[in-house]
């Protein structure tokens, strides 16, 4: 197993990684033209990631390459497929990498780079399935607390599990791993700044209240048959409870899942306005769609306290370990995040939707805007399994 904060240590055996999965099938669409990009965005995309208006074409080519070929790359590999991602060159320059476990060296699929590793994605997924079956079999009093285990993750970048713990808490997560029967040689252990909690303190990222107590941030504006709503974080409220908007009552939380997942939908009156929109500093994105992303890929996000930052995605298939009960298939971005920002949109620069702001390694000030990206864990629900789970279709222009 091993063990890293970005000086790392050995504590086992072998090593101990991060975690990202694989990339699903995704619909292709037409790819969006750097021109379409508005202006605040590029300037939050070159702020924030560094990418500047003339490498954007660059980028959006390779963005639109990795959404689309993800399901044949996965068939050309078969069982020793082991992961596929966005990568950035030393010269600014982007491609999409896939994994393999076997000997291929190379894909009949133009622009895509082949990796030799040694585990198949199958392989790290066997283990982070017996770290979920471990912490599902913990009996509250009687085993032994997950304090200080914050998340756990395939990482097909780094072909590893990555277990992420407090500063501090090496020794509870070789235990959480020991205990769980996962083999150690494909974990890695890492150290990440913060406490993890969820962030709770019509256009997506604009603030509303719950019950008048505590505030949340919209997610991306719905329907539901006739009736207009709006998908936020399950976390943010129970349902029949009130949603206001500029103190004005608009709605009520229809259905919630919380935890086990951390989703909902407010069900909204008939008076509202829906836009397909989400907020982006004094301007607006527009929601073009909800087809996902790679790892690897640019995307943003927009809440009521940090407003609209950007990052790229890091891992997908997370379970995080929060005080309340663990969530699971979140996805991990390192855009910043702080208290108040939860429910709110991820988007990309092509305007498809991502999901909803979950939780993340917050701060004793609030928010993660002060960890370095490397070292960011800012966690979002997928919006397709909320879309799917309570019949919704996403507004889009």
């Amino acid at each position: 197993m091993y063990v890293s904060n970005h000086r790392s240590r050995r504590i086992a055996r072998a090593s101990v990684f991060c975690v990202a999965a694989a990339l699903a099938a995704m619909s292709s669409g037409a790819a969006l033209a750097s021109e379409q990009v508005g202006p605040e965005l590029k300037f939050a995309m070159q702020r924030d990631l560094g990418i500047f208006p003339a490498q954007l074409p660059q980028y959006l080519r390779t963005e639109k390459l990795a959404r689309t070929q993800a399901a044949a790359i996965e068939r050309e590999f078969g069982a020793q497929f082991a992961g596929s991602w966005i990568e950035r060159n030393e010269d600014g320059s982007f491609k999409v990498v896939a994994a393999t476990s076997g000997a291929r060296k190379s894909s009949a699929l133009g622009g895509v780079e082949v990796r030799n590793v040694r585990y198949s994605l199958k392989q790290l997924q066997a283990s982070m399935d017996q770290l979920d079956a471990g912490a599902n079999a913990r009996v509250k009093g009687i085993s032994k607390p997950l304090d200080g285990v914050q998340s756990w993750y395939v990482d097909a970048r780094t072909n590893s599990v990555v277990v992420k713990v407090d500063e501090g808490a090496t020794d509870a997560g070789v235990d959480f791993v020991a205990l769980s029967g996962a083999d150690s040689a494909q974990v890695r252990i890492e150290h990440s700044p913060g406490k993890l909690q969820t962030t709770a303190n019509i256009v997506g990222g604009i603030e509303y209240s719950i019950n008048n107590a505590s505030l949340c941030s919209v997610g991306f504006s719905v329907t539901r048959g006739a009736t207009k709503g709006f998908v936020t974080a399950g976390h943010c409220g129970t349902v029949n409870s009130v949603a206001r908007i500029g103190g004005a009552q608009v709605g009520t939380f229809a259905a919630r899942v919380f935890p086990g997942n951390d989703r909902a939908w407010v069900s909204l009156t008939s008076a509202q306005t829906l836009l397909p929109r989400v907020v982006n500093g004094g301007s607006y994105v527009t929601v073009r769609g909800s087809a996902e992303a790679a790892v690897g890929a640019a995307v943003c996000r927009s809440g009521r306290t940090t407003g609209y930052q950007c990052g790229t995605i890091t891992a997908k298939n997370v379970t995080a370990n929060y005080a309340e009960g663990a969530v699971r298939g979140l996805t991990q971005g390192n855009a910043c995040m702080g208290r108040g920002d939860s429910g709110g949109s991820w988007i990309t620069s092509a305007g498809q939707a991502q999901g909803v702001m979950s939780g993340g390694n917050v701060q004793s000030n609030g928010n993660n805007c002060g960890i370095p990206a490397s070292q960011r864990s800012s966690l979002f629900e997928r919006l397709t399994p909320i879309l799917s789970q309570y019949g919704l279709t996403l507004v889009t222009g």
